[in-house]
C-alpha cells in the first residue's frame, strides 16, 4: 500500500513506509542510479564513499596542505559523480553504469587528483605550467562541467561556460563589459592549476568543514534522529488545529539541522507529514506548499544552513560562530512566523487536530530519543561557547555521536530485559557504516556546485568583472538603493531556479554583494558587510519555491498529487513574509544582532558591534515577530478573524514600526526609537479588540 493513497493510516504505519518511500522520491527527482546489494556496484560505490568519508575524518586528526586535500576531495566526488548519476535519466543508462561512465569517473579522479599528485612539482614552478598541465587542466574543466550537469541540472555547468566564454572574448564584448581576454593557456592555469578558481575558497570550505556537517547529519539520520523529531514534533504538536502542518514546520525546522538541500527536507519529512495534512482538512496544493516552505526555511537555520554558513565565514574573514549570531533572530522569526501562517490557515479551514489515539505519547516519546539531542548540544556548545573550531567541533560531535550508535541498541535491549544477540551488539556498527555511505553520497553535489562556482569566482579575479558589474547595475538603478536591492533579489531568484543553494550563494556573493555595499555607501546607506551577504543568500533559498522551477515545489507536489505550479505558487505566498526579512535587517542590522556606534571612535573604526545584552535581544526578537505576525495577517486576511481591506493595510502598517524602529524615529522625529515599538504594539493590540469586537457582535 503506497504513502500517496487516501485510505487513513495510523502513525505508527506511515512511520514505516516514510523511510523507503522518502529515499525512492529523492532518487527519482535526482535521477540516481539505485543499485541492489546483490549487484557489485552497490558494494563498489560504497567502499569508495565511505573511503572518502574515512578521509575526511583522518585530514581532521592528521592536518594536511589545504590544496592536496581540495584535490582529494574533488577526485572522490567527481568518481562517484560519474558512478551514481548517468548521461541520461534514460533505462539504458541507470539501469548499470556503462562502459563510458567507467571512463569518465577514472578521467574525471585522476585530472583531480593530478594536482595532489604532483603538488611540491607544480608549487616550485608558479605559472611555469608545462604542455602536460595545461592538458589536464582543460580535462579537468570540461570533466567538471559535465558531472555538474548530471548531478546538478544545466544551470551552474551553463554559467560556469558562459564566464569562461566570457575570459577569453573579452575584447569583442561590447564596450560596457569589454576586457583584454586571456588566453586558453592563462584561463587553464588560472583556474585549475592556482588556488584562485576552482581549487579556490569554496571547495576549501566543502572540504573542511561542509563534509563534517553533512556528516554528522547522516549519522544523526541513520542513528534514528530524523524519526526522532518527526514523532516528537506529532506528539507535542499533533492535537492542534492543523496539527499536521505545524508539526512538519517543527520537524522541517530540526531535519534542517542535518540537511542542506531544501529538496531533502520535504522528501524526508513530506512523505510523511502530506498525507496527514491532507486528512485532516488541507487541499494538496496547501499542503505541499507547507511542506515547501518549511523545508525551504530549513537552510536558514543555524548551526548548518545550507552549509553556507561556513562559506561565508571565509568569504568575511568572520568567526563561524559570528555567521551562526548574526543569522539566528532573521531564522527563528521566520520559522515561528510559517508556524503563525499555519495555524491562520487552520483557523480560516476550522480544523482540527488528530485524535489522541493516533499520536504517540509525549513524554514516553521525548524520553525515547532525548540522547540524540546530547551530540547536538554538545555540538552548539563547543562552537558557542567553546568557541572551537567548526571541523575540530564537528569532528568531536560525530565521535560522541558514533559512540550513541554503538551502544543505544544493547543498552534499549538490556532495558527491556531482552537477550542481547550478536546482531543488536553490531547494529550500532552497520548504522555509523551506512551514515558514512550516505554522508559521502549527499556531499557529491555540494562538492562539484563549489568547486563550479569557483569558476566564477576564478573568473571575477581573472578580468575584473566585479567593477564592471559595478557599472551596470549603478547604470541600471541610476543610483538608487531600493532598485539595487531589487535587482539584487531578482537576480538571486532567477539564477536560483537552477541551482543548488550553495552555489547560489557563491555566485551572488562573489557577483553582487560587493556590489551592494558598494553602491549602498554611494548612496549614503553604511551597512555590515553581512547583510549584504545574507540578503543574497535568503533569495537564493527562496529560489525552491518560486515558479516555474521550484524543484522543491516539484518534490512536494509529488508526494501531494498537487499541481506543481499551483503548489509553489501557494509555497511562495507563504514565502513572502521570509522575503521581507532581508530588506528589513539591509536597513536595520540590530535584527542580526549589529549595532552603529560612532565610527570616528578610535577603538572601533569599522563602526560595528554585537549586541550581547540579553535585554536588548529580547526587545528585538520580540518586536521582530510581532512585526512578522502583522505582516502575516497581512498576507493571509485573517487575524482572530477575517479582516476587511482597511484592517489588512492597517496591519501592513505596523511592519516598519517594529522591524524599522529608528527610520520610523527620524521619519516621525521621536525622541527614542522605543516609541516605534510602543506605537506598533498599541495598533496591534486595538485591531485585537476591534476583532474581538466584531465577533462579539456577529454572535
Amino acid at each position: 500500500m503506497g504513502i500517496y493513497e487516501e485510505k487513513p493510516h495510523t502513525l505508527k504505519e506511515l512511520e514505516i513506509e516514510q523511510a523507503d518511500e522518502s529515499q525512492k522520491v529523492l532518487n527519482e527527482l535526482e535521477g540516481q542510479r539505485v543499485f541492489g546489494r546483490k549487484h557489485y556496484e552497490f558494494w563498489l560505490i560504497s567502499t569508495i564513499a565511505l573511503f572518502w568519508s574515512l578521509f575526511q575524518l583522518y585530514i581532521v586528526i592528521e592536518p594536511t596542505n589545504s590544496t592536496i586535500s581540495r584535490s582529494i576531495h574533488l577526485a572522490f566526488a567527481l568518481l562517484l559523480a560519474f558512478m551514481i548519476y548517468p548521461m541520461m535519466k534514460k533505462p539504458y543508462f541507470l539501469k548499470k553504469i556503462r562502459w563510458f561512465g567507467y571512463t569518465f569517473a577514472l578521467i574525471g579522479m585522476c585530472s583531480a587528483g593530478y594536482i595532489a599528485y604532483f603538488f611540491e612539482e607544480i608549487a616550485l614552478r608558479p605559472g611555469d605550467y608545462k604542455q602536460l598541465d595545461i592538458v589536464v587542466a582543460l580535462i579537468g574543466i570540461v570533466i567538471l562541467l559535465e558531472a555538474g550537469r548530471r548531478t546538478l541540472g544545466l544551470a551552474l555547468s551553463v554559467i560556469a561556460i558562459v564566464f569562461i566564454a566570457y575570459d577569453m572574448l573579452g575584447p569583442y564584448m561590447p564596450e560596457l563589459i569589454i576586457h583584454k581576454g586571456a588566453s586558453l593557456n592563462k584561463l587553464a592555469g588560472h583556474m585549475f592549476l592556482t588556488t584562485e578558481g576552482i581549487f579556490g575558497v569554496p571547495l576549501g570550505v566543502s572540504t573542511g568543514f561542509v563534509f563534517l556537517f553533512v556528516l554528522f547529519g547522516s549519522l544523526l539520520d541513520k542513528a534514528g534522529a530524523g524519526e526522532y523529531f518527526i514523532n516528537l514534533a506529532f506528539a507535542l504538536l499533533g492535537k492542534f488545529r492543523g496539527g499536521p502542518a505545524k508539526a512538519s514546520v517543527v520537524a522541517s525546522g530540526f531535519t534542517g539541522i542535518m540537511s542542506g538541500s531544501s529538496i531533502a527536507n520535504t522528501v524526508t519529512t513530506g512523505t510523511f507529514t502530506i498525507p496527514l495534512m491532507k486528512r485532516t482538512g488541507f487541499r494538496p496544493e496547501q499542503a505541499g506548499a507547507v511542506e515547501v516552505a518549511a523545508s525551504t526555511n530549513g537552510q536558514l537555520m543555524p548551526p548548518v544552513m545550507g552549509a553556507a554558513a561556513f562559506i561565508i565565514a571565509e568569504f568575511l574573514g568572520l568567526a563561524y560562530t559570528d555567521v551562526i549570531f548574526a543569522a539566528f533572530i532573521p531564522a527563528f522569526v521566520s520559522y515561528f512566523a510559517l508556524f503563525y501562517i499555519v495555524h491562520l490557515e487552520a483557523l480560516k479551514l476550522g480544523l482540527k487536530g488528530m485524535n489522541d489515539k493516533d499520536l504517540p505519547p509525549k513524554w514516553k516519546t521525548f524520553v525515547q530519543g532525548i540522547h540524540y539531542l546530547v551530540p547536538i548540544f554538545f555540538l552548539l556548545y563547543t562552537l558557542m561557547i567553546l568557541r572551537e573550531s567548526a571541523a575540530s567541533a564537528a569532528f568531536n560531535a560525530i565521535m560522541l555521536l558514533m559512540l550513541l550508535m554503538v551502544v543505544q541498541h544493547p543498552f534499549r535491549a538490556f532495558l527491556a530485559k531482552e537477550k542481547i544477540t550478536k546482531d543488536i551488539l553490531l547494529s550500532g556498527f552497520v548504522d555509523i557504516l551506512a551514515g558514512m555511505i550516505s554522508g559521502a553520497k549527499n556531499m557529491i553535489p555540494i562538492a562539484v556546485a563549489t568547486a563550479l562556482a569557483g569558476i566564477v569566482v576564478g573568473s571575477i579575479t581573472l578580468t575584473g568583472l566585479g567593477q564592471v558589474l559595478l557599472d551596470v547595475i549603478e547604470t541600471l538603478s541610476d543610483g538608487n538603493i531600493f532598485i539595487i536591492l531589487i535587482l539584487a533579489a531578482v537576480i538571486s531568484l532567477i539564477l536560483g531556479m537552477g541551482l543548488p543553494t550553495t552555489a547560489n550563494y557563491i555566485v551572488m556573493a562573489s557577483l553582487t554583494a560587493p556590489v551592494i555595499l558598494i553602491l549602498a555607501q554611494d548612496n549614503g546607506f553604511i551597512v555590515p558587510a553581512i547583510a549584504a551577504h545574507l540578503f543574497v543568500f535568503y533569495f537564493g533559498i527562496l529560489a525552491d519555491d518560486t515558479p516555474p522551477v521550484g524543484l522543491a515545489a516539484y518534490a512536494a507536489a509529488g508526494i501531494a498529487k498537487a499541481d506543481p505550479i499551483k503548489t509553489g505558487i501557494q509555497g511562495f505566498k507563504y514565502d513572502i513574509r521570509t522575503a521581507i526579512l532581508p530588506f528589513m535587517f539591509f536597513f536595520n542590522p540590530e535584527l542580526l544582532l549589529i549595532s552603529e556606534v560612532d565610527p570616528l571612535n578610535p577603538a572601533n573604526p569599522n563602526g560595528w558591534v554585537w549586541i550581547t545584552n540579553p535585554l536588548e535581544i529580547a526587545v528585538i526578537f520580540s518586536t521582530a515577530f510581532i512585526g512578522m505576525m502583522a505582516f502575516s495577517c497581512f498576507t493571509q486576511g485573517y487575524f482572530i478573524a477575517r479582516t476587511n481591506i482597511v484592517e489588512r493595510f492597517i496591519f501592513l502598517g505596523i511592519v516598519p514600526f517594529m522591524f524599522l524602529p529608528k527610520v520610523v524615529q527620524e521619519f516621525m522625529q521621536l525622541p527614542s526609537h522605543y516609541l516605534s515599538y510602543a506605537i506598533g504594539i498599541f495598533i496591534f493590540v486595538g485591531l485585537y479588540l476591534l476583532q474581538k469586537s466584531k465577533i462579539k457582535k456577529a454572535s
